[in-house]
């Protein structure tokens, strides 16, 4: 195929035209993808809650977390990889962005399979008794916990599938892929967490074995659709399988900042996991933090999420077509989006609580109460991630991933675990400082993302690779 026939796939309406259409166009099949594909979070936790009991949900959620330290790290080349994919689709080079994706695919399986699996495997038993688990949770959290890091590369080639196609300015295919393992998801999660005839009811380790498993299946899926010439993006033989140092090297530059900052990121929720694991209550506390923040509030950080994916895509693509004042206008539009459904979650958060927090079985006073507490702080915090997300989709997307690693630690780590640590030398620490110190880092990343933002040093990164 001609390299003009290919040129037509991509969509020239994200660089052409009116720029909500443009940021629109990529950001409703991306928050509508994260919202389903969230939704087998539900599932689990709902299931795990009334099944195994809010135990099992504080096993999920501290074992999530853990997970997420070491999936960010590996799968920060993704967003190395969506920086050159954005900015050369916008430049209309088609050879480019295959040889790239192809690069992060080869990258991608050595990190999962030589580092992730085994180092993880080892470490979790060590990695759980640092956040304070007790023996219960650790009981349902060990195995759960080590069938997710072994078993990582389906959901790290999901990830890698979907953010080459949005960035190359296809966001309808991830979202197929994306309602097709939420199913599968959902069907092998019930069948593994209560158990099915012949198949006995696994508990909390089911919701692993599901959502492995579903992932595996979906990512076989969308790799024969990039090897079948029918996407946007292109994987052929001819392309060859040999290590690119060169492109290897652009996205770990660009990338690596992304996984230290998320690292950072998710190390500070371990501390704040860390944190609520000294309270009295420890148990009910994190029970509470993992239905609250990692679930109920995913409302709110799905949608932001599919904003600052769309953000990244429109941003690196009107750069690399030299159109640096859309990408500003397409950063403002996202961001007021955003603010919209953050408000309208935030209201449910406060008018009904416990309904929420009811689809997940949790019925314990204590943990209700907690539950109730947090939300109140989450429905303001959902504001400041909205426009925190927007704008640093924004930097990422145009090749600035070092400003938002340090606005990182700077917000979601330095300003939280201080003030935990602040309050617990000063007084007796108490659940509502946890989430306090929740809702300073949020409005601190928001505000130091859109100053560095305004700034527009990112409109001078180049993207150089040598073309064939």
């Amino acid at each position: 195929m001609s390299s003009d026939q290919s040129v037509r796939h991509f969509d020239q309406s994200i660089t052409e035209g009116p720029i909500l259409r443009s940021v629109w166009k990529i950001a409703w099949p991306t928050m509508l993808q994260n919202v389903i594909t969230g939704l087998q979070g539900f599932v689990d936790h709902a299931m795990v809650g009334n099944f195994v009991g809010y135990h099992g949900n504080a096993a999920i959620g501290v074992s999530w977390q853990i997970f997420l330290v070491v999936l960010v790290f590996v799968s920060s080349i993704f967003t190395g990889m969506g920086v050159m994919v954005a900015r050369f689709a916008g430049a209309n080079d088609p050879a480019t962005v295959n040889r790239v994706v192809q690069q992060a695919f080869l990258t991608a399986a050595g990190l999962a399979c030589l580092i992730l699996a085994p180092i993880g495997y080892f470490l979790a038993p060590a990695l759980l008794n640092f956040v304070n688990a007790d023996a219960v949770v650790q009981a349902e959290a060990l195995p759960y916990l080590r069938i997710m890091v072994v078993s990582s590369i389906g959901l790290l080639l999901f990830f890698m599938i979907g953010v080459a196609l949005r960035s190359a300015g296809d966001a309808k295919t991830p979202l197929r892929l994306g309602v097709l393992l939420t199913i599968l998801n959902i069907g092998l999660n019930i069948v593994f967490i209560r158990g099915l005839g012949p198949i006995p009811a696994f508990g909390t380790m089911g919701a692993a074995m599901g959502t492995v498993l579903a992932a595996a299946i979906v990512s076989v899926i969308g790799m024969y659709y990039l090897f079948s010439g029918r996407l946007v993006i292109r994987l052929q033989k001819r392309i060859g399988w040999k290590p690119d140092i060169q492109i290897i090297r652009s996205l770990f530059g660009f990338g690596l900042p992304t996984g230290v900052q998320g690292i950072a990121m998710n190390v500070a929720g371990v501390l704040l996991l860390r944190f609520i694991g000294s309270l009295p209550d420890s148990a009910e506390a994190q029970a509470a933090y993992t239905v609250g923040y990692t679930q109920l509030f995913s409302l709110v950080t799905w949608t932001s999420v599919g904003l600052m994916g769309a953000t990244a895509a429109v941003a690196g693509q009107n750069l690399g077509a030299g159109k640096p004042e859309r990408t500003k206008e397409a950063v403002r539009t996202a961001s007021r989006l955003g603010l919209g459904v953050a408000a309208a979650i935030g209201l449910a958060f406060l008018l009904v609580p416990g309904r929420l927090l009811g689809i997940f079985g949790i019925a314990d006073s204590t943990v209700l109460n907690l539950g109730f507490e947090l939300l109140r702080f989450l429905s303001l915090s959902g504001l400041f991630v909205t426009v925190a997300l927007a704008y640093t989709g924004g930097l990422q997307g145009t090749g600035d991933t070092r400003s938002p690693l340090v606005i990182s630690i700077i917000s979601q780590m330095i300003i939280p675990v201080g003030f935990c640590l602040l309050m617990q030398s000063t007084t007796t620490l108490q659940s509502y400082h946890v989430w306090l110190a929740i809702l300073f880092g949020h409005f601190a990343r928001a505000s130091l993302s859109m100053l560095r933002f305004r700034q527009g040093k990112w409109a001078d990164i180049k993207v150089d690779l040598n073309r064939t």
